[in-house]
């Protein structure tokens, strides 16, 4: 079991072998730890509260209204609106490898504050202005603030801590609005229903979709296509997405880049950057890296011995 875990581990009473339940309280929220040891079918969960539920070992097979069923494993989190129906699967559960979730819930009231706030501090006139995380469920993957902000809510959950609930308050204030900027994001970026094409922000994702491989897209372009200062659109646009401009950019680069790669198996990884927008070899080098964890040479010779198989 992980470290983070250990104190639960050392407090908590198994009396049943599926989802056996842990509960940690606090002012506006409540932690609970599931433990299921045995294989087991169609195990309903219902919660008062809206949750955000995180993997912590083993795997869930999750039927949630509104969603295709999915496997839910370790660095996934989904948010879960108040009263509904969980319906889920333990595939692999046993004594020896038990599974093991967290659902954090919070309470409304505190969600909505938070919200409001938010909104506030992120509105452009009267655009961006209505974000929340309460409305649909939503399945996040690679989040990785979001999973490091849940470890540490586990430890000071679990702990007696004089400074427990003060800490706890702002964890949950910064986790709730990690998750309104990643539902901003991913709402903007996909924008199926056009809905935010003649918001600024929504217009600035949809440009750099449409010139992310000119090595002349810039901050500066940007702004002026927001009608907005450099400084101020900067500090919106990361605001509300949780990325800064260039971050977001150089992330859609990789993946374009990644495509690239996969498509064209002799293309040289100079010319890969080059049609990927990157006007240097050794930026391109460290942003793949950075988002990949391994160098695009290594990435392409995966490729290949995939091709071969």
């Amino acid at each position: 079991m992980s470290n983070y875990l250990s104190l639960h581990k050392s407090n908590r009473k198994l009396t049943t072998l599926v989802e056996n339940r842990t509960i940690y309280s606090s002012e506006y929220s409540e932690l609970n730890i599931f433990e299921t040891h045995e294989v087991s079918k169609k195990v309903n969960l219902t919660f008062n509260a809206p949750i955000i539920a995180s993997m912590l070992t083993g795997k869930k097979v999750m039927h949630l209204k509104g969603m295709p069923s999915f496997d839910f494993v370790p660095g996934e989190s989904v948010v879960i609106p108040a009263k509904q129906e969980l319906i889920i699967d333990f595939p692999v559960a046993s004594l020896e490898n038990p599974t093991q979730c967290l659902a954090l819930a919070i309470d409304q009231n505190k969600i909505n504050e938070i919200a409001a706030s938010f909104n506030h501090e992120v509105a452009i006139e009267n655009e961006n202005n209505n974000w929340n995380i309460t409305n649909l469920s939503s399945h996040l993957k690679n989040q990785e603030e979001v999973d490091y902000l849940i470890k540490r809510l586990v430890q000071t959950f679990t702990n007696s801590s004089k400074s427990k609930d003060a800490l706890l308050d702002l964890m949950i204030q910064e986790l709730i609005i990690r998750l309104l900027q990643t539902n901003a994001r991913q709402s903007i970026i996909t924008n199926l229903e056009g809905i935010y094409n003649d918001t600024r922000i929504g217009t600035v994702v949809k440009y750099i979709k449409e010139n992310l491989t000119d090595i002349k897209l810039n901050i500066t372009a940007l702004a002026k296509k927001a009608h907005m200062s450099t400084s101020h659109f900067h500090k919106k646009f990361k605001d509300t997405l949780g990325v800064s401009p260039i971050d977001y950019i150089n992330e859609e680069r990789i993946k374009f880049s990644k495509k690239i790669l996969s498509k064209e198996s002799n293309i040289q990884i100079r010319e890969a950057a080059y049609k990927s927008g990157f006007n240097s070899v050794s930026y391109f080098n460290r942003q793949f890296k950075k988002h990949e964890l391994i160098k695009p040479s290594q990435f392409k010779k995966m490729v290949r011995e995939d091709k071969k198989c």
